[in-house]
């Protein structure tokens, strides 16, 4: 089965800052790595193609992305960033090169918790939709409802959980994450990310049947046609390597039948992203 990869980034330290990166406990990744670096773990992996995702907010990186992107055989389609929150969204958009498949902010990291409902942002999110664009939603569990409320008013725009909202693995809880996962789920325009586990999990101690519980709830909540592989490479080397994600992954997906698990590892995320029409 030819895999694709929905979610993964590169970043280069001499290049800008990267400020997220100066927490103690992300010193293992505090340094450069490239599509290059990535290339060889792909292609041991069964992985054709992959999902380049933006890391900061900068439209810089984003016009770098699409130039990788253009010289790749790898990259499929970038998810980059703009300011949502500027009037001249739509022409941001415009004007930047082909190979952009969705937009991505870093929600989690606002401190308001409805910060997707504000007018500016809806705003924002309307001319994404009107780019033919996907949208990457990037939260934490508490502020899905607000997420949830943004899903149900703009049905015209496709959205991508990413992370599954990074629940609680680590504790092991699963409410009230689970039940706001399935609410969203009853929108038909939302697909999920099965991405960013390991690193929610312990990382030092994982293992598969710890995630498995969270993995069951999307796949339940969303259906594999709503579900799609991604390694968060490299940031999961925080907690495993990148066969060890592809790995868990596969066990997680083993009791789907061979059209759900092709829907898992590429349909989905082809779907969504419309790759191949940007």
């Amino acid at each position: 089965m030819t895999r694709l990869d929905a979610h993964h980034h590169v970043w280069d330290l001499a290049a800008r800052p990267h400020a997220w990166l100066d927490a103690e406990k992300l010193a293992p990744i505090r340094r450069t790595f490239t599509l290059d670096r990535l290339t060889e773990h792909a292609a041991a992996a069964g992985v054709s193609g992959t999902v380049l995702v933006q890391v900061v907010p900068d439209l810089a990186e984003t016009t770098e992305f699409l130039a990788l992107a253009a010289e790749s055989d790898l990259v499929a389609g970038v998810v980059g960033w703009i300011d949502l929150t500027s009037p001249a969204a739509a022409e941001t958009l415009a004007g930047l090169p082909g190979g952009l498949v969705g937009v991505r902010h870093g929600v989690q990291a606002e401190p308001d918790p409805g910060w997707l409902t504000r007018p500016d942002i809806r705003r924002g999110l309307a001319a994404v939709a009107a780019a033919g664009l996907a949208y990457d939603l990037l939260t934490l569990p508490r502020q899905l409802p607000a997420a949830i409320a943004t899903v149900a008013a703009m049905p015209e725009l496709t959205f991508v959980l990413d992370h599954l909202s990074k629940p609680p693995i680590a504790s092991g809880e699963l409410e009230p994450w689970a039940s706001r996962i399935r609410e969203l789920a009853g929108h038909p325009n939302v697909y999920c990310k099965l991405s960013g586990m390991v690193t929610e999990a312990d990382w030092g101690s994982w293992r598969v049947a710890d995630l498995r519980p969270y993995a069951e709830t999307v796949l339940a909540a969303f259906g594999p046609e709503r579900v799609m592989f991604g390694s968060d490479w490299p940031v999961c080397l925080l907690a495993a390597d990148y066969q060890r994600v592809v790995s868990a992954a596969d066990e997680l997906c083993a009791g789907l039948s061979a059209g759900e698990r092709a829907d898992v590892f590429g349909g989905t995320a082809r779907r969504a992203y419309r790759l191949g029409e940007h």
